[in-house]
């Protein structure tokens, strides 16, 4: 939910010489950019310094919005090619997101060393959690619905595919989040609803 000035008034100003007023959009939209960037780069450190890169790389860039979109989509693009980059500057390092046993193995990892602090989890992290574990159309999808509030016509413009082709894909990928929370999470989730 958005209060204050709208994106495109904010962007008006900055581009008048108003360059603090670039600091309402990166408070506005910095837990998206961070979470679009743990999607592609797992260690927080690197999805950390990816949105900070974003976020300047959308300074310099404010001139071409055009506003024929919302802002949050043409900051995801800017994401998506941020990401991109980073990934191929580093790619001995990086596994595969579509290996399941690599998440498999960090979370049990992660369990083993924090088990206490697991259950001090809040509901927006092992939500966070559980998108990890989905694979990278699922997890981006619910992200940009979520997280983004994009439309399902943004989405399908973002991704490049139909509106009707986006409802049918969230619609799968809130299942399989559902099943990853019920089988990665379940003393939370039965703590969450009172069982």
């Amino acid at each position: 939910m958005q209060t204050g000035p709208n994106d495109n008034s904010i962007i008006s100003r900055v581009l008048q010489g108003e360059q603090q007023a670039y600091a309402v959009l990166v408070k506005r939209y910095q837990n998206f950019v961070f979470t679009l960037c743990l999607r592609y780069a797992p260690l927080r450190e690197d999805a950390e310094e990816i949105a900070q890169d974003v976020f300047i790389k959308a300074y310099r860039s404010l001139a071409d919005f055009r506003g024929d979109a919302k802002f949050s989509t043409w900051l995801y693009t800017i994401v998506h090619t941020s990401c991109l980059t980073f990934l191929r500057k580093k790619r001995p390092d990086i596994k595969s997101l579509d290996e399941e046993h690599v998440f498999a193995a960090a979370d049990t990892k992660h369990s083993g060393l924090h088990a206490n602090q697991a259950e001090q989890k809040s509901r927006v992290g092992m939500v966070n959690d559980a998108i990890r574990l989905l694979g990278p159309d699922d997890g981006k999808i619910i992200t940009l619905f979520y997280k983004g509030e994009q439309s399902l016509e943004e989405i399908g413009r973002i991704m490049g595919i139909e509106p009707n082709t986006v409802k049918v894909k969230l619609h799968r990928a809130r299942l399989r989040l559902k099943e990853k929370m019920e089988k990665h999470f379940t003393q939370e989730v039965k703590d969450l609803v009172g069982g």
